[in-house]
């Protein structure tokens, strides 16, 4: 009988896939970067380019060994403005060559980077702030304004700002000064004793931080959220990241070939951070850089003109290039495109198939979390890809699935049950929160330390697994974890709302077959009226974009259970009912 410690999933690697890879090194996120300045420091690191009028695309890139140079003032700047060893620096900008130069300088630094969402509004930002007590903050001037409104709330002393231009081609500066800079918002005042970005890189042009980090020192706070949507920071060490890293390469890796990344995926999350960003630096790889995924077209453009070889995504970014007219008429070019990762929520096999079949390349569903940052699980590239699952384990990962009630026993495989996890890259526990800590890291019977995830899961007989539900009430919005009750908490603030209740449903769309949309059931206050529109412009002000439900439905009163608790999945059921109903209506 097959058992989970048997790892059967190793049967199923591809050729040259070790199945591990100890001892794992000891040293920081940042030596990969050295070495690449090193050994290819001519190489480009970083392409950033805009379509212009008649012109047509531009690019400028950023070489290894500027990245790295850069990167080094920049990192003695932060030691100079007060940052010591361990302290939280905030990145707040989209896909950029300064997020990437910000992330290695606070790396280079000692520091620990705080990678905050850009698209929070500001009183979501001062939450994340002041719980990671962030001394210094590297932001766009985009999001600038936003920042000083509430920077007399936080820990922040001193901020540097940047331009999305600074690192254009020169005449999409130009244009963009000309045509866009004033009118969205980029152009800004700089308040006095702040920083500009370009003014502080010449101030220590050819210095360097004299910090010492290694392996075991914390590099990253991810903000995940929790049971009841408290945000929570996963604290994770260098040695954490460069052992995903390593495993990355192992699995997707092609000796002899010259990788290039498309840069979509947010690297504020640990997706692109890890998965794309660290991936690529270790491999001295290319990184296209793509400020906002969500504009399909530059995104499908970039492929075309730039021959990207590797692409990280979401389902909602693969069916949206699946539906794009420039795609289907072949007016784009995506095969070059050897293999893609698809994580952050359920990949429906239509979507993979179609893309597949127009790309030419191989999706490859796979699973991660801001906890074990950030892949746990991918397909093989070569070998079978089984519709609905997660994959086999990346090396040394080891799995376990739980009994949901009391979990400590194993289920037989094939049976569901809490997925746990144990490996070299699992975080070091919650910013601030032993009980969360506690709850989530658990020492098992063999001695070794367990990651609970949280996730229903199984594992069939030859190691691949699926992932069957979320025991938390966790919905995956455009790529994003968003929780319910923190959605109900804000609606609630609304003088007018009694009672409230958030879902996950099925996408309404029937283009956007697989993905989730929010919906809020709303109980109005006695003699109280509000429309759905008014509601959603009222969220819209406090919530992140994709925290914001779509559709809101005003009923009498919600169903609970007997202690009071709102029956979701209750919610849910009255959703598909409805839905029945009005098509045997229409």
């Amino acid at each position: 009988m097959v058992t989970y410690q048997d790892k059967p999933w190793l049967k199923r690697y591809d050729p040259g896939v070790p199945h591990s890879l100890a001892p794992y090194p000891n040293y920081p996120l940042q030596q990969f970067l050295a070495e690449a300045a090193q050994q290819h420091g001519d190489s480009p690191a970083v392409l950033a380019s805009a379509h212009l009028p008649v012109v047509g695309r531009v690019k400028n890139t950023l070489s290894y060994r500027e990245l790295h140079a850069q990167s080094d003032s920049l990192a003695a700047a932060l030691v100079d403005l007060g940052l010591g060893k361990g302290d939280r620096v905030a990145i707040i900008m989209p896909n950029c060559a300064q997020f990437v130069i910000a992330f290695y300088a606070i790396l280079k630094a000692g520091g620990v980077v705080v990678a905050t969402n850009p698209t929070y509004p500001p009183r979501r930002m001062q939450e994340q702030l002041v719980d990671a007590g962030a001394k210094i903050v590297v932001t766009l001037s985009l999001f600038y304004h936003g920042l000083k409104s509430i920077q007399s709330e936080t820990p922040v002393e001193q901020v540097i700002v940047t331009n999305i231009k600074e690192y254009l081609p020169g005449l999409a500066q130009f244009l963009f000064t000309v045509a866009k800079e004033k009118k969205e918002g980029h152009r800004v005042e700089k308040h006095p004793g702040d920083h500009w970005f370009q003014d502080v890189l010449a101030r220590y042009a050819g210095q360097r931080a004299n910090v010492e980090v290694n392996g075991d020192d914390l590099a990253v706070f991810q903000y995940t959220g929790g049971t009841t949507g408290i945000p929570k920071a996963a604290m994770s060490t260098h040695a954490a990241l460069v052992a995903n890293t390593l495993q990355c390469q192992a699995w997707l890796s092609r000796p002899g070939v010259q990788e290039s990344f498309l840069a979509a995926i947010p690297l504020f999350h640990v997706f692109g951070m890890v998965a794309v960003m660290s991936f690529a630096v270790s491999r001295h790889a290319l990184m296209i850089m793509v400020p906002n995924p969500r504009d399909i077209i530059e995104v499908v453009d970039n492929v075309h003109h730039y021959k990207p070889t590797l692409f990280m995504g979401v389902p909602a970014m693969f069916n949206a290039i699946n539906n794009c007219p420039g795609v289907i008429d072949k007016k784009y070019d995506l095969s070059s495109i050897y293999a893609c990762i698809s994580g952050s929520a359920p990949l429906p096999p239509s979507t993979k198939r179609r893309f597949e079949e127009l790309a030419g390349g191989v999706i490859l569903e796979g699973f991660g979390m801001s906890e074990a940052p950030t892949a746990s699980h991918v397909n093989p590239v070569r070998g079978e890809n089984r519709a609905g699952s997660i994959g086999l384990p990346l090396p040394d990962m080891e799995m376990r699935i739980v009994d949901l009630d009391e979990g400590e026993t194993d289920v037989p495989v094939g049976e569901v049950g809490e997925l746990l996890m144990h490996g070299p890259q699992l975080m070091r526990g919650y910013h601030g929160m032993p009980t969360e800590t506690a709850n989530s890291l658990r020492a098992g019977a063999d001695g070794k330390v367990w990651l609970y995830t949280g996730d229903i899961a199984r594992m069939d007989e030859d190691g691949y697994f699926y992932i069957v539900d979320r025991k938390k009430d966790m919905a995956l919005i455009g790529g994003f974890n968003v929780y319910p009750r923190h959605i109900e908490d804000t609606l609630m603030e609304h003088p007018a709302v009694k009672e409230v209740g958030v879902v996950a449903i099925p996408h309404p769309d029937p283009n956007k077959v697989g993905q989730e949309a929010l919906k809020a059931w709303v109980v109005l206050m006695e003699g109280q009226t509000l429309t759905a529109d008014d509601l959603i412009a009222f969220a819209r002000e406090r919530l992140a974009p994709y925290e914001v439900p779509t559709r809101i439905e005003f009923v009498p009163e919600l169903p609970r259970t007997s202690v009071g608790k709102i029956l979701r999945r209750e919610l849910a059921r009255m959703e598909i009912e409805s839905r029945e109903q009005a098509e045997q209506a229409g």
